[in-house]
């Protein structure tokens, strides 16, 4: 039979207890029968009066639950729930078990002299210590402590009464990521998540890398929208490995077309260096020390001068050595020139030394006003899209470093494991290097790394590994689901089970970011007018009249003959 039991001795009193009035006892609902490592089983206490059992508590998965045990009031989820061997029992009611895994504790603070909620167990369970559904009270300890830097995303689902709160110094200086199949709401929790951090962080810096040109809209006046029509990235700030990967052709010839263009970059970054300094005429390359000066310096060079000392070279070669090289690479740079998408690259007439003011517009320095940069890169040729990727990660990676993590900064990759692969070929190695980086050592520099995708087992394993918080919306696949439960912590990987069965908004939270895992409904940023772009209406409604004539198609298909590409509408 259900007993009533009161709270913890150590409990410091409520308001109602101050005023005279008791608060209600948490209820017993089952005892300890076995402990094993971090889990624990209880069996269920059900009332013996058939009338009097319906009132009592329904046990769901995911239930929080505390445990009373000598100065402590260990803390739990549910995780399972079974009725083994009912015809062995010898009665009519079946013996109900739970399975709890254990989290933390509820004690007394040093610091405070009051109750909060701290991981780990220091005094475990033993048998027939009671299980109690923990209130309010404790869900609230756990999930919404205070005096520790917080954002709230929404509210626990098992008491909607409760805020979910995500640690914000340890979300975002141990890296998270937000997974979950296509249409479960990771664009709203994304924006969620960043929207409440920017509430209270009007100095922040912030990138998001929008690959669907989702969010520009997303966050009022607080974001700086660029994009490739008003934004240049100059070729000359690519490394030589970002250059390879977007100027040689990927087959058999590539590494002398290699070779070629790093002599013909250097030469190039040379001459606009004397010529900067006020020398006159043609220097000899050699006249340069390459102890100042290297093929990855980030300095300015001309794409004419490296087409120049291609066809300087052509006029060398004799017919019996290889001129194919040359002449493919001197094709594919001038192809690209004349590439009107590709503007953002090559469309500037004049080189000049703009390094302060592109990391300045980026990584918003200073942020006047406006702590987030939204690039869209919706219109970024396929081709290359994981070199624009790969030089926006990177220079925020140097930026970190020479600053010495004077510039705290979260960059935000939309659709990670398309351009960050786990089994991706030759010219992925800049973007994932560059991301790696990041994940690996950003949080010594002050750098944060926030990751969402649809397929997490497609990222790459080692940039995935480094993130300590996962919040997952409802995910289909059994292969991103093992992915998930790989990474998982304190022992709750029974919790990705139920992925398939969350709604909409709905997640679970595992990881550093968080107290303990919770399962929360996110808030609806749609009330506020402020979310991401939804490009698809829906075929109910776009079918139901004419959406496209004859003289839309043909503007269509000159823009497209013109540019390479058709820009999304908006």
């Amino acid at each position: 039979m259900n007993q009533a039991v009161g709270k913890l001795q150590i409990a410091e009193p409520s308001a109602k207890e101050r005023r005279g009035v008791p608060s209600a006892p948490l209820v017993r609902i089952a005892h300890i029968v076995s402990v094993s490592g971090s889990h624990a089983i209880a069996v269920l206490e059900r009332s013996e009066d058939a009338e009097q059992r319906q009132s009592d508590p329904r046990i769901q998965i995911g239930a929080v639950v505390q445990i009373q045990t000598p100065g402590a009031a260990v803390i739990g989820l549910v995780s399972s729930i079974t009725a083994p061997m009912p015809e062995m029992a010898g009665k009519r009611e079946d013996i109900g078990l739970i399975e709890i895994n254990l989290a933390g504790e509820i004690g007394v603070s040093d610091e405070s002299r009051r109750l909060a909620f701290r991981r780990g167990v220091s005094s475990l369970p033993s048998l027939g210590d009671p299980v109690l559904l923990a209130d309010r009270h404790d869900l609230t300890r756990v999930f919404a402590p205070k005096g520790v830097a917080s954002i709230t995303v929404g509210t626990l689902y098992q008491d909607p009464g409760v805020p979910a709160r995500l640690l914000t110094d340890d979300l975002l200086a141990k890296h998270f990521i937000i997974v979950g199949s296509t249409g479960a709401g990771k664009s709203c929790a994304l924006t969620c998540v960043l929207q409440r951090l920017l509430d209270g962080h009007k100095s922040a810096h912030v990138v998001i890398l929008d690959i669907h040109n989702e969010y520009a809209n997303a966050f009022g006046d607080l974001v700086e929208p660029i994009s490739l029509d008003n934004f240049n990235l100059p070729l000359w700030m690519l490394n030589f490995h970002e250059l390879c990967v977007a100027l040689t052709h990927d087959d058999g010839h590539q590494d002398d077309e290699i070779d070629i263009l790093n002599e013909a970059v250097l030469f190039a970054k040379r001459r606009y260096a004397d010529a900067a300094a006020g020398r006159a005429g043609l220097i000899a390359r050699k006249s340069t020390d390459p102890q100042i000066m290297t093929v990855d310096t980030p300095a300015p060079f001309r794409v004419s001068d490296v087409i120049a000392y291609i066809d300087d070279e052509l006029g060398k070669l004799e017919r019996l050595r290889k001129v194919l090289p040359y002449r493919r690479l001197k094709a594919r740079v001038e192809s690209l020139v004349a590439d009107q998408r590709y503007n953002f690259m090559f469309g500037s007439l004049s080189v000049q030394d703009t390094m302060s003011d592109v990391l300045g517009r980026l990584f918003r320095i200073p942020n006047n006003g406006k702590p987030i940069s939204v690039i869209d890169l919706s219109t970024v040729p396929h081709e290359i899209l994981d070199v624009v990727i790969s030089v926006i990660s990177r220079l925020a990676f140097d930026l970190a470093v020479w600053s010495k993590g004077g510039l705290p900064m979260l960059i935000v990759c939309e659709e990670a494991h398309r351009y960050a692969p786990a089994n991706g070929d030759e010219k992925f190695v800049p973007t994932r290097k560059a991301l790696g980086r990041i994940a690996k050592e950003g949080r010594k520099y002050g750098i944060s790394l926030a990751l969402v995708t649809q397929r997490p087992a497609e990222l790459d394993p080692t940039i995935l590994s480094q993130c300590s918080t996962a919040i997952a919306l409802r995910l289909s696949s059994e292969k991103d689901q093992a992915v998930i439960r790989g990474g998982t912590y304190e022992g709750m990987s029974d919790l990705i089970d139920f992925l398939p069965l969350l709604g909409d908004r709905e997640a679970i939270v595992l990881g550093q970011g968080t107290s303990m895992p919770m399962r929360i409904r996110f808030d609806d940023v749609r009330k506020s007018g402020r979310s991401p772009k939804n490009m698809n209406q829906g075929f109910s409604k776009s079918w139901k009249s004419e959406n496209m004539d004859r003289a839309a198609l043909e503007a269509i298909v000159a823009r497209w003959r013109q540019t390479g590409r058709e820009k999304p509408a908006g």
